[in-house]
């Protein structure tokens, strides 16, 4: 959600390759790190926030305010704060009060998270409605959006702004571009049909390649009208998804979770794929899209096929929360929360707290004590993403994406929208 969420993900590639996909950071020069000494007050994790402060802060809000904590006014006031003067939010701005440009390039992801947590908080209707119409502005003709303005529509991006027309009160349907098109229409455009590879998945773009599983958890939720945070699933929907004609966008939505079950059915787990030449061949869990499937799985209302991943995430999910900081906290809560599971005594552990840990100490719910180097991460470490683990692991999946076609270039920094 989570996922590009999650992200979710923005993968995108205009920039770098031409055709709309590659890690997003690497297609543009990117701001200095920020050592962690540095970092400004209110900002959840001690990670470099260059390249997903305001993501990894939208979704610790946004799953604070599902346990029922309301969060420290200067973790608001961070998110505000990076809002730029036309309502759009770039992925971090270390120096607030000057303008965005393209050193801080404005993006759907960002900008679609910002307004979801804020809609979410309460009292932030100017800087929602502000947001929303950037967000409009922006649509592409297709009906969708792309990372950054201009590029190729893209499911994750789409998904991102539905999250946030819907938690602002808009309704996706009628929110068309100047041909008529919806973000539902550009959507049904990312499914695959049930027949061949990935049968039933979304994929990133029209005929490109990506992180299936990411892109078709964040359209799957998006297509029942969801954003980051899901409701939990009523079990009312009927049987289990299993892929069919994908006719519509109901049909395709049904297909997305039918894949996306299929895929856990034997591990309980989402797989990254391993780096072409590394010593180890295995795949790895792919914690954070996991999260993100359950939460599409509770979207499309099939509990039962949630049922082995959610159990998975119990066992396993908080040793990855530790290590990679407050998203992976975040989407963890939001997993807990859109199967009705308790995320105080998840699988015995408390993810309120250990998320409330990696920031400032709220002003009610669960004041968690303050641990040194803010949280569970060691000052220095990276912040993880909200789609595939940690930052390191978005690393290696662009790394493994641009060996995967042939693109020869160097990489001079790297680059994920959430964290």
């Amino acid at each position: 959600m989570t996922t590009v969420r999650r992200g979710a993900a923005a993968l995108a590639a205009a920039a770098v390759l031409g055709t709309g996909f590659a890690p997003a950071a690497l297609a543009a020069p990117s701001p200095s790190p920020s050592p962690s000494a540095d970092l400004p007050a209110g900002l959840y994790g001690t990670g470099d926030p260059t390249y997903d402060g305001v993501w990894r802060q939208s979704l610790a809000l946004l799953a604070q305010d599902t346990a029922g904590v309301t969060p420290a006014d200067q973790a608001v006031a961070f998110l505000t704060g990076q809002q730029c003067a036309d309502g759009a939010f770039a992925a971090y701005r270390p120096d607030p009060s000057a303008a965005c440009d393209a050193k801080t390039k404005p993006d759907t992801n960002s900008s679609g998270a910002a307004a979801q947590a804020l809609a979410a908080l309460g009292g932030q209707d100017a800087a929602v409605a502000k947001t929303v119409g950037w967000l409009k502005s922006v649509q592409n003709d297709d009906g969708g959006w792309g990372f950054y303005p201009g590029d190729a529509s893209d499911a994750n991006s789409t998904s991102a702004v539905i999250g946030a027309l819907a938690a602002a009160g808009e309704k996706p349907a009628e929110v068309t571009s100047k041909g008529g098109r919806s973000p539902y229409d550009s959507l049904l455009t990312f499914a695959l049909p049930c027949s061949g590879d990935d049968g039933g998945a979304f994929e990133y773009q029209k005929g490109t390649p990506g992180f299936i599983a990411d892109s078709t958890a964040a359209a799957v939720t998006a297509a029942n009208g969801r954003g980051l945070v899901v409701p939990p699933a009523t079990g009312t929907g009927g049987q289990d998804a299993e892929c069919g004609s994908g006719a519509d966008l109901a049909d395709a939505a049904r297909n997305g979770a039918a894949y996306l079950a299929g895929e856990m059915a034997g591990t309980g787990h989402l797989d990254t794929p391993p780096m072409p030449g590394a010593e180890d061949s295995d795949p790895a869990p792919d914690y954070g899209n996991t999260a993100d499937a359950v939460v599409a799985l509770s979207a499309q209302d099939v509990p039962r096929q949630a049922a082995k991943p959610l159990d998975w995430l119990k066992k396993n999910g908080a040793s990855w929360a530790e290590q990679a900081g407050p998203a992976a906290w975040a989407q963890l809560v939001l997993a807990a929360h859109a199967t009705g599971t308790d995320p105080r005594d998840f699988g015995g552990t408390d993810l309120v707290a250990g998320l409330n840990a990696t920031g400032p100490a709220p002003k009610s719910g669960d004041a968690s004590s303050q641990p040194e180097a803010n949280g569970s991460e060691a000052a220095g470490e990276e912040a993880g993403d909200d789609d595939g683990g940690s930052l390191t692991t978005w690393w290696i999946v662009g790394v493994f994406f641009i060996a995967a076609v042939g693109v020869g270039f160097l990489f001079s920094g790297r680059r994920k929208n959430q964290g």
